[in-house]
């Protein structure tokens, strides 16, 4: 009898598929990589609190904040001076935000940190390939 239901062999394929995409990503690749797992499970987490499911809401904005600090522990505050720190003190009010949203069951605030973190993302893209490579952005 196989052991695997189908869920079990998708998880896998996702597992293995996004193991690929790390090993292959330059820092720049897996700062977005980060950027884009944020704001799924935010989408997610905001589609679980329209339909209940508060458990998983939960624990989907447990790892956003999670993945916001590993977003703001890997900025480089030496290299990028003003522009680092204002963007680490971002993250840290995104980070609270989702832990208040997360308590108060609070859709607006959700909202509120995807779409901060769009306008992050949309800036992060935009980085031209040069850039990318002279190290300027880490």
């Amino acid at each position: 009898m196989n052991a695997y239901r189908p869920q079990s062999r998708m998880t896998a394929y996702r597992n293995v598929a996004v193991q690929g995409a790390v090993i292959n990503a330059d820092p720049h690749g897996l700062v977005q990589m980060v950027m884009d797992g944020t704001l799924q499970r935010l989408n997610t987490a905001l589609n679980c609190l329209e339909h209940g499911d508060l458990v998983r809401k939960s624990k989907l904005l447990h790892s956003c904040v999670t993945l916001l600090a590993e977003l703001r522990g890997n900025l480089n505050y030496q290299g990028g001076g003003e522009l680092a720190t204002n963007l680490g003190n971002l993250y840290e009010y995104m980070s609270r935000r989702v832990i208040c949203a997360n308590l108060e069951n609070d859709s607006a605030a959700i909202r509120e940190v995807a779409g901060l973190l769009e306008e992050i993302r949309g800036a992060w893209v935009a980085i031209g390939p040069q850039v990318r490579r002279d190290g300027a952005v880490s």
